[in-house]
C-alpha cells in the first residue's frame, strides 16, 4: 500500500470515527423548552429533566427558559431541542406555516408527544382600575405576553372576537408573565391576559399584592373566535386570592412535541417515564392533575412521533 493511499484511509477512518462520536453524543442530550420562569410550563419542565434523567441515564437533561410556543417549535424544527410544551393553536399553525402566527414556513419536522394539560386564558385587571367586563378594557393599558407566544396569540384572537384590537388601548405591552406583574404592582398597568394553567404563580403573587378582578369572557365571545382548539372553560372560585365566584373564561389544550430526528427509543422512554411519574408533575404544578393518559394521543394536530405512538399501542391507547 502506498503511503498516501494509507494517509487517505487513515483520515477516513478518523472522520467517520469522529462523526459516529459527534452522533452518539448528541443522541445524549434531551434539551426541554419550556417558558418564562414566572409561567406553568418551567416548572413542570424542570420536573420532566428530573424524570428523563432517571429514565434515561445515559443521557444529560436540560430545561431552556424560552418565550414558549411558537419560538419553542421553531427551536424544535432546527433541531435545537428535543421536547417542548406549545399551545394547541400554534402548534396547528406551525404545521400549516402561518407566518402571522410566527411561521416563515410549515414546520414539518415537528412530531407529537402527548396532549398534556388545559391553558385557561386569564385576563386579570387591578381592583381599582374600573374593570369588568371585556367592554371596560377599551382604553385601558393592557400587557398581552411575549411578541408571538401562544398568550399573545391567543390574546389577539380572544380580543378580535370580542371586537377589540390592539388600537383600542391607550397602552399594549408584550411581557413575560413576571414582568407584566410587576408592572402592575407599580400601577403601570391595569390588566394583564395571561395564557397559563389555572392557579399561575405569576397571577398568584399579583393577588396577594392587590385586589384583582378576573375578567370573565362569556361563551357566545368563545363561539365567535371560530377555532376548534377554544373550548368554554371556567376558573374556579378561590383559584386566587379575593376571587370569590368561578369566571367564565376560554381554555385551550397544551402539547408536549418532539421533531422526527429524535430516535423513537427516546421518544417512548420519555413518553412512558412521564406518564409513570404524573404526581413528580402535579408537586411541580397542580395543572398537571389534569393531565390524562388516556386522552394524550387524542386529535393531535400533527402526526403523533413513532417512539409516542408506540408508548400508547402498548398501553391499549391505540389500535
Amino acid at each position: 500500500m502506498s503511503k498516501l493511499l494509507h494517509t487517505l484511509l487513515l483520515s477516513t477512518t478518523l472522520a467517520l470515527g469522529t462523526l459516529g462520536t459527534t452522533t452518539a453524543q448528541a443522541a445524549e442530550f434531551i434539551n426541554v423548552l419550556t417558558g418564562g420562569t414566572s409561567g406553568v410550563y418551567y416548572p413542570m419542565g424542570v420536573a420532566l429533566s428530573q424524570i428523563y434523567g432517571k429514565a434515561l441515564p445515559n443521557a444529560k437533561a436540560s430545561v431552556q427558559a424560552t418565550k414558549a410556543s411558537a419560538e419553542n417549535l421553531n427551536l424544535l424544527q432546527a433541531g435545537r431541542g428535543e421536547i417542548g410544551f406549545t399551545l394547541g393553536d400554534a402548534l396547528s399553525d406551525a404545521w400549516k406555516g402561518d407566518e402571522e402566527a410566527g411561521f416563515k414556513t410549515a414546520l414539518k419536522k415537528l412530531r407529537t408527544v402527548a396532549g398534556i394539560y388545559p391553558n385557561y386564558i386569564q385576563i386579570v385587571a387591578s381592583a381599582d382600575s374600573g374593570i369588568r367586563t371585556l367592554a371596560d378594557l377599551k382604553g385601558k393599558r393592557i400587557s398581552v405576553g411575549a411578541p408571538k407566544s401562544g398568550t399573545e396569540l391567543n390574546a389577539r384572537a380572544v380580543l378580535k372576537a370580542a371586537g377589540l384590537t390592539y388600537k383600542d388601548f391607550a397602552k399594549v405591552e408584550y411581557l413575560p408573565f413576571g414582568e407584566s406583574v410587576e408592572l402592575m404592582k407599580n400601577r403601570q398597568l391595569d390588566v394583564t391576559l395571561q395564557s397559563a394553567g389555572l392557579g399561575v404563580s405569576a397571577l398568584r403573587d399579583l393577588a396577594t399584592a392587590q385586589k384583582i378582578v378576573v375578567v370573565p369572557v362569556p361563551a357566545e365571545v368563545v363561539a365567535k373566535i371560530g377555532d376548534a382548539a377554544y373550548q368554554p372553560g371556567v376558573v374556579p372560585a378561590k383559584t386566587y386570592e379575593g376571587q370569590n365566584a368561578d369566571v367564565a373564561t376560554v381554555k385551550i389544550q397544551n402539547f408536549l412535541v418532539t421533531h422526527e430526528g429524535v430516535p423513537a427509543d427516546t421518544v417512548y422512554a420519555m413518553t412512558k417515564s412521564m406518564f409513570d411519574n404524573l404526581d413528580q408533575l402535579t408537586a411541580a404544578h397542580a395543572a398537571a392533575k389534569a393531565i390524562s393518559k388516556t386522552d394524550a394521543a387524542k386529535n393531535p394536530p400533527v402526526p403523533l412521533h413513532p417512539g409516542a405512538e408506540r408508548y400508547y399501542r402498548e398501553a391499549g391507547l391505540l389500535k
